[in-house]
């Protein structure tokens, strides 16, 4: 008996997990920036999580558990797909270079979202951010995530969690700090 871990009923956890399928696949968004790749993961994910539920210690935190495994994934897939040969269409990239806007960009939800609650600037600001303080930043400010989950979910030390999101908060201020003198000066230049 000693050494095993508490059974966690599969019924009542799978629903605990399928309760946290739209903050996993908002995430997973904000990770892929394609749907159907943020779709694959949650499933990976959430798979994972059902295959591995006898790994979940009861009475500890089941959604940071969850982003730990999102991230984990996303991190292996990353990695797997950066050792993958690459077959490039140069004249499709010519083609779409040339025309006068480029490439659209794609619609995702979390792109009609951020664009809905958060202000242009400081959304511009978030995403100009280097990828390891965006996502430090958002794991604390957006899903509000402690310093001990995130560094947990992104394998790094806290100091290292802590520094990315005071240098991330500071590129933020600084970069809508700017804008806002930027018009402030307009707005006089104009009186």
């Amino acid at each position: 008996m000693f050494g095993r871990r508490q059974h966690v009923a599969p019924d009542t956890f799978g629903s605990e997990v399928l309760g946290y399928l739209e903050p996993l696949f908002a995430t997973a968004m904000r990770l892929t920036r394609n749907r159907a790749d943020a779709e694959d993961l949650v499933q990976d994910t959430i798979v994972k999580a059902l295959r591995f539920r006898d790994r979940f210690e009861p009475g500890t935190n089941l959604r940071a558990w969850l982003y730990t495994i999102l991230h984990n994934t996303w991190r292996n897939r990353v990695r797997d797909t950066a050792r993958e040969a690459l077959d490039v269409d140069s004249d499709r990239i010519e083609q779409l270079a040339s025309t006068a806007d480029g490439p659209a960009e794609i619609e995702t939800p979390e792109r009609v979202l951020l664009r809905a609650t958060m202000d242009a600037d400081l959304r511009d600001a978030l995403e100009d951010l280097p990828e390891a303080f965006r996502q430090a930043v958002w794991l604390r400010d957006v899903e509000e995530f402690s310093y001990a989950e995130i560094a947990k979910m992104l394998e790094v030390p806290i100091g290292t969690v802590m520094s990315r999101i005071s240098r991330g908060r500071r590129q933020l201020f600084d970069k809508l700090s700017h804008k806002g003198e930027g018009q402030k000066s307009k707005v006089s230049v104009s009186q």
